[in-house]
């Protein structure tokens, strides 16, 4: 486990669960929010984007967390990963952690609220053109992510 991708809807706990890998493992973690948004919410621009995560998968090692949706440029790190954690958590939960963690636009709301129907087909699609021999972990539920945290913990120990 070097180049790890962490997927899933707003809320779900991508950035939480980086957190605890790099806690675990040692590995790095790069939260792509804070590279992709610019200043007032702008999205970067397309080709600007496949750049920057080009040079960011250069990199030895690393836990990358993040999912743009529609905007994103996933290809790029996906041919790179080993390991991609997919955090597919019910939408009831995902939208109440959002709520508690302040406000979103309209566009991050229809996103979070269609994802199962929309993204995920698309995500699971481009794991498979782009990184069919990565280790694929689909986390439905936070008891299986605990389960899942639980049992790499035990075998990082080894």
């Amino acid at each position: 486990m070097k180049h790890v991708v962490i997927l899933g809807r707003g809320g779900s706990g991508k950035s939480t669960l980086a957190a605890k890998l790099c806690e675990i493992t040692g590995l790095p973690v790069i939260e792509l929010d804070k590279i992709f948004w610019q200043p007032g919410l702008e999205a970067m621009p397309h080709a600007g984007w496949v750049k920057a995560q080009e040079r960011l998968v250069e990199r030895e090692n690393w836990i990358i967390d993040g999912d743009l949706g529609h905007y994103d440029a996933l290809e790029v790190r996906l041919r790179v990963a080993d390991t991609i954690v997919l955090l597919d958590f019910p939408l009831a939960l995902c939208a109440w952690r959002v709520l508690r963690r302040g406000r979103e636009r309209s566009d991050f709301w229809r996103w979070l609220i269609v994802y199962r129907r929309r993204s995920l087909p698309v995500l699971m699609g481009a794991i498979g053109r782009f990184a069919p021999n990565a280790e694929l972990h689909v986390i439905k539920n936070p008891k299986e992510l605990r389960r899942f945290v639980s049992e790499l913990e035990q075998t990082v120990a080894k």
